[in-house]
């Protein structure tokens, strides 16, 4: 699925405060019962969300090594300084641990990628320059990509997951959801 920004990666909420002022996947979509998602995406994230009713398959993925590619759109114009470090791994704060990321890809984009566009806007020119970043990761701890791309001094406005393994986010809108049946199209 194309999780559209703001809305969280879960389908109800239990909480009555919560469920009148949150957006909930389960609003998108009739999922069948027992779907959950795969990983995360916070409020504030976009993209790529992989749902399945098999918790073993969830594990695979989470656990498996496979990579997860990310656009970043972040404060400033990137230098190839702050990309070679995020390539490095970078030392973020976890539940007020420190954790040093394993090493990844970064590149920065050329131009801003072809994505459709946010709900709320980010921001205006006027506000400074903003450039794109592609991180691909094969780890995912809590709010990663925005901890590391603010690590190095460039904070993260906005963040679309685009690739999972094999699969991308190529064709689909925010909120549509396309069935997949072959595992292998993640690895």
């Amino acid at each position: 699925m194309h999780k559209p920004f703001g809305y969280l990666s879960q389908f109800v909420s239990q909480d009555a405060r919560e469920a009148r002022k949150k957006r909930f996947l389960g609003e998108l979509h009739d999922f069948p019962a027992g779907v959950m998602a795969i990983g995360r995406l916070d409020e504030e994230s976009e993209g790529l969300l992989l749902l399945t009713t098999d918790g073993r398959v969830s594990e695979q993925i989470r656990n498996g090594g496979v990579e997860k590619e990310y656009y970043a759109q972040v404060d400033g114009l990137i230098t190839a300084e702050a990309v070679a470090r995020l390539q490095l791994g970078v030392e973020i704060g976890l539940r007020d641990v420190k954790y040093q990321t394993t090493d990844c890809r970064a590149r920065r984009l050329d131009a801003p990628p072809d994505l459709p566009p946010r709900v709320r806007p980010i921001r205006d020119e006027r506000h400074g320059p903003t450039s794109w970043v592609s991180i691909t990761l094969t780890e995912g701890k809590f709010r990663q990509v925005r901890k590391m791309t603010a690590a190095v001094g460039f904070p993260t406005l906005r963040l679309v997951r685009v690739r999972i393994g094999g699969l991308t986010l190529d064709g689909l809108a925010p909120g549509e959801v396309r069935e997949v049946t072959e595992l292998q199209a993640l690895v």
